[in-house]
């Protein structure tokens, strides 16, 4: 923060503080000791009117001790400006501290789990709950609280898996990451192109289609898709590209949708955790993981 604003923020922090006690001082009537008066402020609302008595001592002295209390604190901790506070305190050091502290005492629970295999985890409920919770914080937004996934995002509990749902595969997926890509091959087909493709997809997976359509598709799909999608359609997973045989849909198997990632193409991500998650921690989550789609 640069010294003007620095400058700007104290002294309007300290001008109101100031003006909350002149306030106060100058707004008092009389002594708080003082009895009480009969003599009104001078004005009613609905027949009631306002007695011009002095405020309760208690009340009083409670104003003037937050006062004190606010000049204390911004000597204290942070909050004029650049100024640190005698304590030296900061938001990120109290969190490293918290963190160190955690680590200390998970660390053991966490050793315990990481000796285990993933299928060994599979029998014990109290590290697939720590992975679920863990699930919970940095996948549930886009897989869902129950991993049965979104528009887009995998479905974890189907027992399909883009890339294989073996426990390496699946701890490589949460550690390192994945990037999906499908090309737009609308330029390519044209929008005649793109309806016939679209009809031999869907017909890959026993789906109502155009036959007539679907046979001219093939030999384009056969042209343009195999490389990814294999001759039969069945996917490669080294590759990620989905089965299409298998009626399960990231994106929806309406004609129109289906259409639409041919003509437009499908780009997808899935972050890498390595540098957020520990190696601990990925092998719980993986665990639980592993469990969905094999309950």
């Amino acid at each position: 923060m640069s010294a003007f604003w620095s400058a700007w923020i104290t002294v309007i922090t300290l001008a109101v503080i100031l003006g909350c006690a002149w306030l106060l001082w100058a707004t008092r009537r009389s002594e708080p000791h003082k009895e009480a008066t009969e003599e009104t402020l001078g004005h009613a609302f609905d027949g009631i009117e306002e007695y011009d008595n002095p405020l309760p001592s208690w009340w009083l002295q409670m104003f003037v001790a937050t006062i004190i209390f606010g000049l204390v604190y911004l000597v204290m901790y942070p909050g004029l400006g650049n100024f640190k506070g005698v304590l030296g305190w900061t938001s990120v050091g109290q969190w490293e501290e918290e963190m160190a502290h955690a680590e200390e005492v998970y660390k053991p629970v966490f050793a315990k789990y990481a000796a285990m295999s993933v299928e060994d985890l599979q029998s014990q409920p109290d590290g697939l709950k720590m992975g679920q919770r863990m699930f919970a914080n940095n996948c549930s937004l886009c897989h869902g609280a129950t991993g049965s996934g979104a528009h887009g995002f995998p479905n974890l509990t189907d027992g399909d898996w883009l890339y294989g749902g073996a426990p390496d595969v699946i701890k490589q997926t949460i550690a390192s990451g994945r990037t999906g890509a499908m090309p737009p091959w609308g330029a390519v087909l044209g929008e005649e192109g793109v309806r016939d493709v679209t009809s031999y997809v869907m017909s890959l997976s026993g789906k109502e289609s155009d036959a007539e359509a679907a046979a001219r598709g093939q030999q384009q799909f056969q042209a343009l898709c195999t490389a990814c999608h294999s001759q039969d359609g069945t996917g490669l997973q080294a590759l990620g590209a989905p089965d299409l045989t298998d009626d399960v849909w990231l994106y929806g198997s309406s004609f129109e949708k289906v259409s639409h990632t041919i003509r437009t193409g499908r780009s997808g991500v899935m972050p890498a955790h390595k540098d957020l998650l520990s190696d601990e921690k990925i092998h719980l989550i993986t665990a639980y993981v592993y469990s969905l789609s094999n309950k």
